[in-house]
């Protein structure tokens, strides 16, 4: 599992700002403050393509309800979930963005503890 999630300066800063506004349960907040406090900041062209950020089609395998889904992570005013257009602000994404494909994650969802692991990203464009 990585170490410390990668992250844009744009998206370090978003995140920074949605924990400010406290739209997250409490041991979102807790888990996300200790990865911001590790995370790397690179620019959007340093970005390893491995790794989960805004525009990024995701592959995720839920280990703990044993299933396999796609997710597509957009700006926060494109998304639209019914279309499998997530913000990069949903829980999915809050819970992989800065990680890399093979590393799995046990996040606090809202609903409970689960643990996932990222199987593929790759690059998505609206054209």
């Amino acid at each position: 599992m990585t170490e410390r999630i990668i992250l844009t300066t744009g998206i370090y800063d978003a995140i920074k700002d949605h924990l400010r506004r406290k739209r997250v349960t409490a041991a979102e907040e807790e888990r996300l403050t200790a990865e911001l406090r590790n995370a790397v900041q690179v620019r959007r062209r340093e970005l390893p393509e491995d790794v989960v950020t805004v525009d990024t089609k995701v592959t995720i395998k839920d280990h703990t309800e044993n299933q396999e889904k796609e997710y597509i992570f957009v700006g926060v005013k494109q998304a639209k979930p019914k279309k499998n257009k997530h913000s990069i602000l949903s829980d999915i994404a809050l819970a992989t963005l800065g990680y890399k494909v093979g590393d799995v994650i046990e996040w606090p969802f809202a609903d409970g503890e689960r643990k996932i692991e990222i199987l593929k990203v790759e690059p998505w464009s609206q054209n």
